[in-house]
C-alpha cells in the first residue's frame, strides 16, 4: 500500500504529516493521573458513546512489555473485533513502509525524549479498508523512566478526501484532468529556486493547437472540450518523463522535462505527430496540429525561461504552424535585422532569440502570434 502524499511538517516522508509536542504541551491526557484508559473506567459507556462518534479512541501501551490496549472507538477504525487480542506487530503491519518506518523513529524518540508526537498516516484495516487516521502520543515517565506510551487515534478519512478535493481543484484542471497554471507557475518558482544552487538541465515546451478554434466555432464547445481531453491524454502518452505537463490556458498546453537539446526536439516531434492524429468522437473527425516553442533553464536563465519559449512557439506559428521551434539567440539577430529592413520595430519581439527549425509540416487552423511576427508575415 502506498501512502498518498500530503505536506509533511519537519522532515516527515510523504503520507505522513507529524507535529513534535514538547513533554509540557498540555497535550489531551498528559500524566499519569488522566490515563484514557483510567478516563473510560469512570464511566465507560457515556465516553465510548461520545468518543465512537467522534471517530475518536483512546489507546495506551505499557512499557517495557509493550501491552497494547484499545477502547472500541479504535478497534472501530481498525475494524478489530471485541474480544481479539491486540498484537503491536499485526497492528503496525497496517501501515504503508514509510508510514511504519516514521512510526517506529517517532514512538522511540517520544520514549527516548519523554515528549509527545502527532502525526496523520493512511492504513489499511484488518478487513481491507482503506482509511487516514491521526494518531496523538504521550509519553509517561516515572521517576526519570517511561512505563507508557498514550493518546488518541482519530479516523480523518473523509477530512482527508475533502482535503483532496480541495487540493484538486487548487492545483488541477478540471477538464482535462493534467496540472493547472497555478502549479505550472509553482513548478517555474522551484526551478528558479534550484537553478541557483546549479541543476540538470531542464526544457520548457510551450505548446499552442492550430485549428482548434475553429472547431469550437463550427462543432461547439462541447466537441471542442473532447478535442482537449483527447489532447491531454496524448500529451502525457507522449512524455511521460515530464516533471509536469499542464494547460495553461484555453488551447495552451506545458511540458517541463530534463531533456537536451536532441531530447527536447524528439519528444516534440512525437508530440507534434500524436496530437496531428485525427479525433473521431463517433459523430464526426477533427483534426488539430500543435505549434511548440522550446527554450532551456541552463541556456535562457530562470527570468527568461518563459518568455524565451514564448518567443519561440510564435516562430512555430510564423513557420507554417504544426512545427516546432528551438529558442536561439543568433536566429532572433537576424529575425530582427529583416524586420528593421521593413520598418518592423525589433524591440517588439521582445526577446532574445527565436527559432531552431522543427518539423515542416503544414498548418492546420488559424495562428495567432505576436505584432512583430504577424508584420513580419504579411
Amino acid at each position: 500500500m502506498a501512502a498518498v502524499g500530503m505536506a509533511a511538517a519537519g522532515t516527515a516522508p510523504e503520507g505522513i504529516v507529524r507535529r513534535e509536542l514538547p513533554s509540557n504541551d498540555p497535550a489531551p491526557f498528559h500524566g499519569a493521573a488522566t490515563s484514557p484508559i483510567r478516563l473510560l473506567q469512570h464511566d465507560p459507556r457515556v465516553l465510548e458513546a461520545a468518543f465512537s462518534a467522534a471517530k475518536l479512541g483512546v489507546w495506551e501501551c505499557t512499557l517495557p512489555d509493550e501491552r497494547l490496549q484499545w477502547s472500541d472507538a479504535v478497534r472501530d477504525i481498525f475494524e478489530v473485533p471485541r474480544g481479539i487480542a491486540l498484537s503491536r506487530d499485526a497492528i503496525v503491519s497496517c501501515y504503508a513502509p514509510e508510514a511504519s518506518s516514521e512510526l517506529g523513529r517517532l514512538r522511540s524518540e517520544a520514549i527516548a525524549r519523554g515528549v509527545g508526537f502527532e502525526f496523520d498516516a493512511e492504513i489499511v484495516t484488518l478487513r481491507g479498508t482503506r482509511k487516514w487516521i491521526r494518531i496523538t502520543a504521550s509519553v509517561e515517565v516515572v521517576d526519570g523512566t517511561p512505563v507508557r506510551i498514550f493518546g488518541i487515534k482519530r479516523d480523518i478519512t473523509e477530512e482527508r478526501r475533502l482535503f483532496e478535493r480541495l487540493r484538486y481543484l487548487a492545483e488541477c484542471d478540471t477538464l482535462t484532468g493534467l496540472a493547472n497554471r497555478a502549479s505550472f507557475n509553482a513548478a517555474l518558482a522551484d526551478l528558479r529556486a534550484a537553478a541557483r544552487h546549479g541543476t540538470g538541465d531542464v526544457a520548457l515546451l510551450l505548446m499552442d493547437l492550430d485549428g482548434f478554434k475553429s472547431i469550437n466555432d463550427t462543432h461547439g464547445h462541447h466537441c471542442g472540450d473532447d478535442v482537449l481531453q483527447v489532447t491531454a491524454r496524448r500529451l502525457e502518452r507522449a512524455c511521460p518523463k515530464a516533471r509536469l505537463v499542464a494547460r495553461i490556458g484555453g488551447d495552451e498546453f506545458a511540458v517541463l522535462i530534463e531533456a537536451d537539446r536532441a531530447a527536447a526536439a524528439t519528444i516534440a516531434a512525437r508530440i507534434v505527430a500524436a496530437v496531428a492524429e485525427p479525433i473521431d468522437d463517433g459523430e464526426a473527425t477533427y483534426r488539430v496540429g500543435a505549434s511548440i516553442g522550446i527554450a532551456f533553464l541552463g541556456a535562457s536563465g530562470p527570468d527568461r525561461f518563459v518568455r524565451d519559449a514564448d518567443a519561440a512557439l510564435y516562430a512555430a506559428k510564423a513557420a507554417g504552424r504544426n512545427t516546432f521551434r528551438m529558442f536561439d539567440a543568433e536566429h532572433l539577430r537576424s529575425l530582427a535585422a529583416a524586420a528593421g529592413a521593413r520598418g518592423v520595430d525589433a524591440s517588439e519581439f521582445g526577446t532574445p532569440g527565436l527559432g531552431t527549425p522543427g518539423l515542416g509540416t503544414p498548418g492546420l487552423g488559424t495562428p495567432e502570434s505576436g505584432p512583430a511576427l504577424r508584420k513580419l508575415r504579411s
